[in-house]
């Protein structure tokens, strides 16, 4: 059992806390790996044999897969949405908006062997009901709005729109498996885009 930290004793605390830390980062680190390149069911005990720390370890930080996987989720969500200031920071509007598209992309194709869970956890009340949407359609809303104070993307455009264009190309092409299409629908739906 572990100790419960104190914030009498720091110096005996905080070396626990970080290695808890850097357990926890890791378990993340390896199962989203994990859940990205598997086209079945994946081992939780393989995530914990591969992070090298026992499935006692992963199930203090996880409790249930569900937990697991829904972190996962969360972290790569946060990543894709919070990524756009730099984007526009490094690009152009438009041009940004087609690299946020890519990484977003990513985001959906690697979510394959977590959906099934995450719909389970969503059903059940298990697991939140995640503000994706409202989260992504943000995120265009920002980079719709910095092209068209550049002159570079229409201004007439509601984001949500582009949401729903946005996923309207991912139902597409995971129905026909034609992932590879995908590059070419974004470079059509950015050309829409233009003024």
């Amino acid at each position: 059992m572990v100790a419960p930290e104190s914030s009498e004793s720091p110096a005996a605390g905080r070396p626990v806390r970080a290695h808890a830390r850097r357990n926890r980062e890791n378990l993340l680190a390896v199962a989203r790996a994990a859940f990205a390149a598997a086209d079945g069911p994946v081992s939780l005990e393989g995530i914990a044999k591969q992070a090298g720390v026992g499935i006692g370890t992963l199930y203090r930080h996880f409790p249930t897969r569900e937990a697991l996987v829904e972190a996962v989720y969360a972290a790569e969500l946060d990543e894709v949405t919070g990524c756009v200031p730099d984007l526009l920071a490094a690009h152009p509007p438009e041009a940004a908006l087609r690299e946020w598209m890519k990484r977003y992309g990513a985001f959906v194709s690697t979510k394959r062997a977590m959906l099934d869970t995450l719909r389970a956890g969503w059903s059940s009340g298990r697991l939140a009901t995640p503000t994706t949407r409202e989260r992504i359609t943000a995120a265009i809303g920002t980079i719709l709005e910095s092209g068209a104070r550049a002159g570079t993307l229409r201004g007439d455009v509601d984001p949500d729109d582009v949401t729903a264009m946005i996923l309207g190309v991912f139902l597409s092409t995971a129905a026909s498996d034609a992932w590879d299409r995908m590059d070419r629908l974004f470079d059509l739906l950015v050309d829409a885009l233009r003024p």
